[in-house]
């Protein structure tokens, strides 16, 4: 059985939380940005030891905003509709950065993705985001 990293750290560190439903999009994404990062760099760790810099290589063909667009565009008929609502959350909200190395679209996508993971990250639904960050990684290494 895992830990629910979310519930632990708001016990250990005194945190209520709040409402998912309650949360910006953007909010959504920025915490969900980096446990998708986590996820990546774990998964890469776990693979193969190798020098941080080459790591960093490998991660940013997961990473980028085309990668995670690419990602979302085959996991998105798999998504339940509440899934889905947080998605285009996420996908639609302004942001006020601008890519620098992706298209608008790819970018409101990733967003998008990055607002999903933070949705299931903080609702406690670790099982859930791995499975679709797996289908999704099976997808980005096809050839």
């Amino acid at each position: 059985m895992g830990i629910d990293l979310i519930a632990s750290i708001k016990e250990q560190f005194g945190c209520e939380g709040q409402d998912v439903r309650t949360y910006a999009p953007l909010s959504l994404a920025y915490i969900g940005d980096a446990i998708y990062e986590l996820i990546i760099r774990s998964m890469l760790l776990s693979r193969k030891d190798m020098q941080v810099h080459h790591h960093h290589e490998h991660a940013t063909r997961y990473v980028s905003a085309a990668a995670q667009a690419k990602l979302m565009q085959g996991i998105l008929p798999q998504l339940t509709g509440e899934e889905d609502s947080y998605y285009r959350r996420g996908r639609n909200a302004k942001s006020f950065s601008v890519p620098k190395h992706a298209t608008i679209a790819d970018y409101r996508t990733a967003t998008g993705f990055e607002a999903l993971c933070g949705y299931w990250y903080l609702t406690g639904q670790t099982e859930r985001m791995l499975a679709m960050v797996k289908a999704g990684v099976d997808i980005l290494e096809q050839k």
